[in-house]
């Protein structure tokens, strides 16, 4: 018996509950029904794939080399199932969007204002996080597109188109000690520094630069969100290095220059894998964001420190 999607959903659903009865309920099937499923998907494959103990299930080291492969078939036949749906004219379906917290509360909610406008019918899942975990969720097949922090290397599967510069700030509260109009890295180092979590570009680019100028930051609190981050410098705890995309929400901070050199700016691009076909609803939405992003530039509303940088030519 061949291997169908619908074994490898079931055996997703065994290994993401540790118990056949709570996948079985996930599934809305019989357990006999799931478990023979997985029986057969075993004797297919001629390896035991779960251990199947008193008090839960876990995966064999086979099951663990099938677990991967398995999320990416599932993630890519939804995506399929999606993309036929969306052969009616984009009247229903759905977009999965992943994007940075500073673009989120800005250039993400414009842009879905319009396209939710062209197509009320698509159903809007957005993911945020940092651009490492965003890249790696697209990769997985769990994003169609996702606008991340581009590097400037080559990344497996994924294609990235430039879409904006921003220039990143040093921001302290108004009570905080003058920083002046310019600061250096070696002069920041003697600022109590607020820094987001592992998995954010920002914070790597920031320890990096400290690295790179030989000083050790003084880190007073890490692990946040960039809402967290920003919350924290307000009360005072500490300064941060941001996009000035996130100034328009915070009129209180200060901002300061870094005199920082090429790594005080960053590109932004929109991702999305080379392997599949974008869907419809996600070619849409780069239409969507390409146009709004020349627009807002054209009338000069981009935020200060932020600048449109996708040739007009390809604009769909």
């Amino acid at each position: 018996m061949a291997m169908t999607i619908k074994q490898l959903s079931y055996f997703l659903a065994v290994v993401d509950t540790g118990r056949f009865t709570q996948a079985a309920a996930l599934c809305r099937v019989a357990q006999p029904t799931l478990s023979k499923q997985i029986r057969s998907l075993e004797e297919d494959l001629g390896e035991t794939l779960v251990t199947r103990g008193h008090d839960n299930v876990t995966p064999t080291a086979a099951g663990e080399a099938l677990l991967p492969l398995a999320r990416r078939i599932v993630a890519d036949s939804e995506t399929a199932r999606m993309e036929i749906a969306e052969l009616a004219g984009l009247r229903r379906g759905r977009l999965r969007l992943g994007a940075t917290p500073s673009l989120c509360v800005s250039v993400v909610a414009d842009v879905l204002e319009v396209f939710h406008g062209r197509y009320p019918g698509i159903a809007l899942q957005i993911s945020e996080g940092g651009s490492q975990d965003l890249v790696s969720d697209l990769q997985r097949g769990q994003l169609d597109v996702a606008l991340v922090i581009d590097r400037g290397v080559t990344v497996a599967d994924l294609a990235l188109t430039p879409v904006l510069r921003e220039e990143l700030v040093v921001v302290s509260a108004p009570g905080w000690p003058d920083l002046g109009d310019h600061i250096g890295v070696a002069e920041l180092a003697a600022h109590p520094l607020v820094v987001n979590r592992p998995g954010y570009e920002l914070r790597e680019v920031t320890l990096a630069a400290c690295a790179a100028a030989g000083v050790t930051p003084r880190i007073a609190v890490e692990g946040g969100e960039m809402d967290a981050v920003l919350r924290m410098v307000e009360r005072g705890l500490g300064v941060a290095i941001v996009p000035s995309l996130v100034l328009a929400g915070h009129p209180t901070l200060r901002a300061t220059r870094l005199d920082g050199g090429a790594w005080s700016h960053r590109t932004i691009s929109l991702a999305h894998r080379t392997d599949v076909a974008p869907t419809r609803a996600a070619q849409a939405f780069r239409e969507d964001l390409l146009a709004v992003l020349a627009r807002t530039s054209r009338t000069g509303h981009l935020p200060p420190g932020v600048r449109y940088v996708h040739p007009p030519a390809l604009i769909a």
